[in-house]
């Protein structure tokens, strides 16, 4: 560990103290005399900043240090000591001892359940971290310090010296294997940790592998007991009711008595467990996990009856979902002798399951294993990923569903009739996946991954994608001379979910109403239209119709090149004088390749909105990568007596535009019909800041489509969907007490909180710090320089990170070094911001921020004016350097003072908890 020198030292102390770099007025001395206690060690000085910052008195900052002076001679180790006793309760103090003995690395959220109850642990890990003495890492870990973790070891062996067997609490090995062949277990334990793999690692002199059970009756404290390939002779009778936690690994599992108190059950990764028996001692069971128990056969048939169970995860367990087909096909031939009823399948599923994991089962949809889950009405969450089933049942019963995954289903074709509740589907890589329909016959999905689902041509409410070769001409309507040209090929892009794998020919695309194909350069007499510009943009009146014609829509076709830019991003835009404003980008285009032309045809049903005489604007805007050849326009009639054309009656699509599109529109009436977020793309850098000013104007702010998503505009999400975006379904394994994210996220939906909490806390400061004090109430902008290292790695990606920052408004310089690789931007700019668009394409971190020098008049330096303005200036250096010491203290970005272990545990262990 790097020790920090005074100066260092003191500013560290201070931060954490008075959060700012400067002690306050009167404390200066006592922070000079804390400093020297902490001898330059960075995790002293937090400790004893926060243990200090407690109460800012004269008083106690004096009581305090004098504590240290007759303990001078224990230096560090004292003042770790000192903030440990001064916690304000004891079970503080007993919690923190758990922790350093056998919960480091262990999922907070875990440890909470196992010791609330003794130890009020939620409250209790909130202390320990803001005294020092604890921290929880992004993936909500419970990490120490490696001197905090020897501190809380050391207090435990002061119980008892040379004698492990009265200590409190047993977590070498060596130890616990002493005890328990020796019997010479105390009530003083409260917990244990026994691992024979580690000590047969270790070479440790072991007599037996069995041992009795005879050597936990006189634990009657015990309530933490960690045991990996040790196997116990005797009975459970006598074991501690207190028991909060248990760790083993067995072949069968009963439970040794009625658990009362026993919420959770972790058999995770128990391989050799082949049965399970008398669920029904464990009445009050809210979440069990039988993770990757691949030899698991048997479960008795008590766990359909418990009744508070809401987490079932059976992932993995391919033997006992097999051997429920195989029973039931027994007892179906037995009864068919017997004349009897056959009986239904070993175990049934609880009614009151709210999350169901049958990912990597192999399950199929049988009479014996139907998978209606018919019963289980209050399921929120179900996974059943990599199935062999090809339909699924119904759901519209379940009114609760909110997730749903389904991926690498190979087999599965339809997906019908899901209820109007669910908020996420998954079907990645279900690669004969052709249709999926909703009970609303709304396409209402928060998240849907599709990536791979290379058949997937029909999702309702939402699109078509159909190749021509699959299509009769009497369903493309009076584009059916494009049959004609089905086996030609054309590069789709615009999603990379639907399009990775797809077949290259010829598709068409119905979305919002609209049809919509891309060709190659093709000349066809059917293409040639009314009304030609060589502009991206014309006009026309609308005439009169023909006898007996009436106005169905328009053809817009435009031909293009690719300009060299990666990102194509464009608009087909209709406005009228009479109030239509359509504004159009297809989720798939074709991509010509470089140098060729490419066509996109499209057809708009709306001549029910145009009138005779309406003048009609068609454009198509660019935004990046295309410039336009040519576009046109044909009015599109059909005779009066026709009332629907085949395309409704053979593709079930409606040939008007319109429908549910309340959610596209924009507070100008407009309708922005498109299903991606190109608000992310132009603060990744792709598209320009001024892209929706080229599309709409000046009329509104393009902070209106920020966040846009596949259903329109961003709606308030349904709290039991918020909840289970990041539902923590504990599957704790042995080593690490991992967090399983029910569905992974796309990019677009994260939400870095830090950072947008750190942007709007740091212009709030700076508003407040930068506010005259005069009658004037106008707020005085300062100017900021921000210093970022940016891992770039030639003067191509240089010039490109300063393009990137130089879109952002407010910059006045920036400049870049190679050789540190650092980037310096000064201007009224928000770090945040910086930081943001920069790690989308480097690693980056912040090193500085602070204000940018004012210019010097004359070449001289500004004297000083009178004592007043001295102070003022540095009250207000003051404030700055507090709020730039805020911000530093929640910038995800910044570097760590010391690494952290985690105790060594076996990974082939499971938990009962």
């Amino acid at each position: 560990m790097k020790l920090l020198n005074d100066d260092e030292s003191l500013d560290l102390l201070c931060g954490h103290t008075f959060i700012s770099k400067f002690p306050t007025e009167g404390f200066k001395k006592l922070s000079v005399q804390a400093v020297h206690h902490c001898e330059g060690n960075p995790l002293a000085l937090e400790v004893l900043g926060r243990l200090l910052a407690e109460e800012n008195s004269l008083q106690y900052w004096k009581s305090t240090l004098r504590s240290f002076e007759t303990e001078i001679a224990f230096g560090i180790q004292c003042i770790l000591l000192r903030s440990y006793e001064l916690l304000p309760h004891h079970f503080n103090r007993q919690l923190f001892l758990h922790i350093a003995c056998f919960f480091v690395g262990k999922d907070k959220d875990y440890v909470e359940k196992i010791l609330e109850d003794d130890c009020s642990a939620i409250s209790g890990i909130k202390i320990l971290s803001n005294r020092c003495l604890l921290s929880v890492s992004p993936k909500n870990k419970l990490m120490m310090h490696n001197l905090l973790q020897e501190m809380g070891k050391d207090i435990v062996r002061q119980e008892a010296l040379k004698f492990p067997a009265k200590r409190s609490r047993v977590w070498l090995s060596s130890d616990s294997y002493k005890i328990m062949s020796k019997g010479e277990g105390s009530e003083t334990v409260e917990g244990l940790a026994l691992d024979m793999e580690m000590l047969r690692k270790e070479e440790f002199p072991v007599k037996s592998l069995k041992l009795k059970t005879d050597a936990l009756k006189n634990m009657d404290k015990l309530k933490l007991l960690h045991f990996n390939l040790v196997y116990l002779d005797g009975s459970y009778e006598n074991v501690s009711e207190d028991l909060r936690w248990l760790c083993c690994k067995l072949e069968v599992f009963e439970p040794p008595m009625v658990l009362q108190s026993l919420k959770i059950l972790n058999l995770k990764d128990s391989y050799n467990l082949v049965e399970i028996r008398n669920m029904s001692r464990i009445p009050h069971l809210e979440t069990l996990i039988l993770w990757n128990c691949h030899s698991l056969v048997r479960v008795c048939d008590s766990i359909g009856q418990l009744a508070s169970l809401a987490l079932l995860n059976m992932t993995g367990c391919k033997k006992v979902c097999k051997s429920q087909k195989r029973n039931a096909l027994v007892r179906l031939v037995a009864s068919s002798f017997s004349g009897g009823v056959a009986e239904q399948p070993t175990f049934s599923f609880p009614q009151s399951l709210k999350q169901l994991f049958l990912k990597d089962c192999h399950l199929e949809c049988t009479d014996f294993f139907p998978l209606n889950f018919r019963f289980q009405t209050s399921l929120k969450y179900l996974n059943l990923g990599n199935s062999l089933f090809e339909l699924l049942p119904c759901y519209e019963h379940l009114k609760s569903l909110r997730v749903l995954d389904l991926s690498l289903c190979l087999r599965l074709k339809w997906i019908l009739c899901l209820p109007s509740t669910l908020a996420e589907l998954y079907v990645y890589y279900c690669k004969s996946l052709e249709k999926i329909s909703f009970q609303s016959h709304r396409f209402t999905l928060q998240e849907f991954g599709y990536e791979g689902c290379i058949s997937l041509s029909q999702i309702e409410g939402f699109i078509k994608l159909v190749p021509i070769a699959k299509l009769e001409e009497n369903d493309l309507g009076h584009m059916n001379w494009l049959k004609e040209y089905q086996n030609r090929e054309v590069c789709l892009v615009g999603d990379d979910e639907l399009t990775k794998g797809r077949s290259p020919c010829v598709q068409v695309l119905y979305e919002f109403g609209i049809m919509s194909t891309s060709l190659p350069d093709i000349k066809d007499p059917n293409m040639k239209p009314k009304y030609v510009s060589e502009l991206s943009s014309l006009s026309f009146e609308v005439p009169s119709c023909p006898m007996n014609r009436k106005l169905k829509g328009l053809d817009v076709t435009f031909r293009y090149t690719i300009s060299g830019d990666d990102y194509l991003a464009w608009f087909c835009k209709i406005s009228t004088t009479n109030g239509v404003d359509l504004m159009y980008n297809p989720k798939v285009f074709g991509k010509p390749k470089f140098g060729n032309v490419g066509i996109w045809l499209s057809y708009w049903p709306i001549g029910n909105t145009l009138d005779i005489g309406d003048i009609v604007n068609v454009s198509i805007v660019v935004m990046s990568g295309l410039e336009v050849q040519e576009c046109g326009v044909s009015l599109v009639y059909a005779d009066e007596n026709v009332t629907k054309e085949t395309l409704k009656n053979n593709m079930d699509w409606e040939e008007i535009l319109g429908g549910d599109l309340f959610g596209f529109q924009l507070s100008t009436g407009a309708y922005y019909l498109c299903r991606r977020d190109f608000y992310e793309l132009m603060e990744v850098g792709k598209l320009t800041t001024d892209w929706f000013r080229i599309l709409v104007g000046d009329t509104i702010d393009n902070t209106e489509v920020r966040g846009w998503r596949k259903t329109g505009r961003p709606k308030q999400l349904n709290p039991s969907f918020t909840e289970l975006k990041i539902v923590q379904c504990i599957i704790h394994g042995p080593q690490l007490e991992e967090v399983y994210k029910i569905a992974k996220m796309p990019k677009s939906s994260f939400v870095d909180k830090t950072l947008e909490f750190t942007s709007s806390m740091f212009r709030k400061t700076m508003k407040s710090s930068t506010s005259s004090k005069s009658s004037d109430t106008t707020i005085e902008k300062r100017s900021l320089k921000v210093v970022l290292k940016v891992d770039f790695t030639n003067d191509k990606e240089k010039i490109k990170a300063l393009k990137k920052v130089s879109r952002l408004s407010g910059i006045d310089s920036i400049s870049a070094d190679m050789k540190d690789k650092k980037l310096t931007v000064t201007g009224d700019i928000d770090p945040v911001q910086i930081v943001a668009i920069l790690r989308k394409s480097w690693h980056t971190e912040l090193v500085a921020v602070e204000p940018a020098k004012e210019e010097k008049r004359d070449g001289k330096k500004e004297e000083k004016r009178d004592g007043k303005k001295e102070d003022k200036d540095d009250d207000q250096k003051k404030k700055e350097e507090a709020l730039l010491e805020a911000y530093k203290s929640y910038n995800p970005y910044m570097p760590q003072y010391y690494s952290t272990h985690s105790v060594e545990e076996n990974p082939n262990a499971c938990a009962i908890c």
